[in-house]
C-alpha cells in the first residue's frame, strides 16, 4: 500500500491539542518521575501551555501532517541579535486552568521546564523540541522535521549553527543526528537534572553552516 504524502507546514492553533499529545508521549517518562500526571493529563498540559503562550519573533513551531493529521512536531528557537532574550515562561495560562493539575503537579511541571530549557546564544538555532507520533516513529518523520531545521539556518544569514540536546540514555535519537551531520561539542552531568528526571548526561550536539561540518 502507497503512503501518503507528509507534509511540513507551520504550527496553527487548530493543532494545539494533537501536538499536545506529540509533546506528552515524548516526555511521559521523564515527567511521570516528578509528578502522578499521567499522558492525558499531560496531554491537556501541554495544550493549554501551547494555547496561552503565544509565538514569539524567535521561536518557530512547525508540524508534520499526513492526511490532514499531525504525525511529528518541531519546535527551533534563536535569540535576537538585538533586544532582550526571549523567554519561553513570558505568558503563562491563568492559575484557575493551571490549577486543575495540582499545586505540587504543576510546580515540579514548571521547575522541569525550567531546567531543560535552553538558552541559545547570539547566531545559534536551538532545537527545543522534537516529537514524533508512537505509531509513525522509525518511518523518516523526525528525519524531515530535522532537515526543514536544516534549512530554516541554511537560509538565515543571522544564523550560523543548529544545536541540540540529546539524553545520554537514547543512543538511537543520537545515531539519527549524526547521520544528519550533528557532531558532539560537549558532554554536560548536571546534578539537577539527575535529580528530577535520573538523567545526568546530556550530549550537547552542533551542525555548522556551511557543508555542515565542525567551525575551524
Amino acid at each position: 500500500m502507497r503512503e501518503m504524502p507528509i507534509t511540513i507546514e507551520p504550527m496553527q492553533a487548530k493543532y494545539n491539542g494533537q501536538v499536545g499529545r506529540l509533546l506528552a508521549q515524548a516526555f511521559l517518562g521523564k515527567f511521570q518521575m516528578l509528578t502522578s500526571l499521567n499522558e492525558d493529563d499531560l496531554a491537556l498540559f501541554f495544550e493549554q501551555m501551547l494555547e496561552y503562550v503565544g509565538a514569539e519573533s524567535s521561536t518557530q513551531r512547525m508540524v508534520a501532517l499526513q492526511q490532514g493529521e499531525v504525525i511529528g512536531s518541531i519546535s527551533i528557537r534563536w535569540r535576537l541579535v538585538h533586544g532582550i532574550p526571549p523567554k519561553i515562561n513570558e505568558k503563562l495560562p491563568p492559575w484557575r486552568i493551571l490549577s486543575q493539575f495540582g499545586r505540587w503537579n504543576l510546580i515540579k511541571m514548571l521547575i522541569g521546564l525550567y531546567v531543560l530549557d535552553h538558552e541559545p546564544e547570539p547566531y545559534e538555532c536551538y532545537i527545543a523540541d522534537l516529537a514524533v507520533r508512537s505509531d509513525q516513529r522509525s518511518k523518516g518523520v523526525g528525519k524531515l522535521l530535522l532537515q526543514w531545521a536544516q534549512q530554516a539556518v541554511a537560509m538565515n544569514p543571522a544564523l550560523d549553527r543548529l544545536t541540540l540536546h540529546v539524553s545520554g540514555s537514547n543512543p538511537r535519537a543520537k545515531q539519527l543526528y549524526e547521520q544528519l551531520s550533528f557532531q558532539t561539542h560537549s558532554r554536560e552531568n548536571r546534578y539537577m537534572l539527575r535529580l528530577l528526571f535520573n538523567e545526568s548526561r546530556w550530549d550537547y550536539m552542533v551542525q555548522w553552516k556551511g557543508g555542515y561540518l565542525k567551525k575551524p
